[in-house]
């Protein structure tokens, strides 16, 4: 049997397309029930606690907002670390930090815990569709096993190499990510005080060396239309992703002037009131 832990704007829909195309029982658990009582309809089973996915299951994939709560679920009171036993796959698809990525390895190797960093990349409707771009860090044997699993629920899956070089990968692609958005929040807000048409400034980027998935999706779909809901992945989420990528460029002792500048303007649309809004929202407080 497969488990699931963690339900929410990603982890709803990977745990729905592995269901769908494993061929295997899959038991979720999340805090919530409303996304277990969703997936019922799926063939995915709710699970009582996180020690009953434990208990159940040879291969489990977490989904959980960051560091705090996989810490929780991993090495906490009546967590995986205690329960699973030996010979299990944990797979963590959570964005956290390469420390604890690494720690948890060192930590489940030792009871015969296989584990393996995967975070995942693109956007909600990529998650969806299945298909993501998952990076993963573990072994080769951990690789070679857990990747047919991933391709269920990614287009794109990586090995980055050992443990914590998905997670590595992961914050390295949103700080890219994050300063693209960052650079197109003042290429539209530029065009449009000095009376050019966003749009047309945003065309000609995409047939010029200008063009990015950033511009496609985040430029076109947000800062033009200037839709910034809530429901998708917020400035608080920004912010975690760069505080621990900043910590990963300090561990590695490397300065990055353009990833703080980019944590700077997060900083400012959450001091403004827009913390749980999309976070290309920080154009408006250019």
């Amino acid at each position: 049997m497969i488990g699931f832990i963690g339900l929410g704007t990603m982890g709803a829909p990977m745990c729905r397309n592995l269901a769908a195309k494993c061929g295997e029982k899959v038991l979720a658990f999340d805090v919530n029930p409303a996304p277990l009582e969703r997936l019922k309809e799926h063939g995915v089973e709710a699970a009582a606690s996180v020690r009953d996915v434990a208990a159940r299951c040879n291969y489990i994939f977490l989904s959980l907002p960051g560091v705090p709560e996989v810490k929780a679920v991993c090495a906490g009171p009546a967590s995986l670390m205690l329960h699973a036993h030996a010979g299990t796959y944990i797979i963590d698809l959570s964005t956290t930090t390469v420390a604890l990525a690494r720690d948890l390895n060192s930590r489940f190797e030792a009871g015969g815990v296989h584990f393996a960093d995967a975070p995942v990349a693109r956007t909600r409707a990529a998650a969806e569709k299945g298909t993501l771009s998952i990076m993963v860090g573990g072994s080769e044997q951990v690789y070679q096993r857990i990747k047919p699993l991933l391709l269920h629920m990614g287009r794109d899956v990586t090995h980055c190499g050992a443990p914590g070089a998905g997670q590595a990968t992961k914050l390295i692609n949103n700080m890219v990510l994050f300063q693209n958005v960052v650079a197109l929040a003042e290429a539209v807000t530029l065009a449009r005080k000095a009376g050019l048409s966003g749009t047309k400034v945003f065309e000609s980027l995409m047939s010029g060396s200008a063009d990015s998935f950033a511009l496609r999706n985040h430029g076109l779909n947000a800062l033009l239309p200037e839709e910034f809901p809530e429901r998708a992945f917020p400035v608080q989420y920004a912010m975690k992703d760069m505080e621990y990528l900043l910590e990963f460029a300090q561990q590695a002792k490397v300065e990055l002037a353009g990833a703080k500048n980019a944590m700077a303007a997060l900083e400012r649309a959450a001091a403004a009131g827009h913390g749980a809004k999309y976070f290309p929202v920080l154009v408006k407080t250019l």
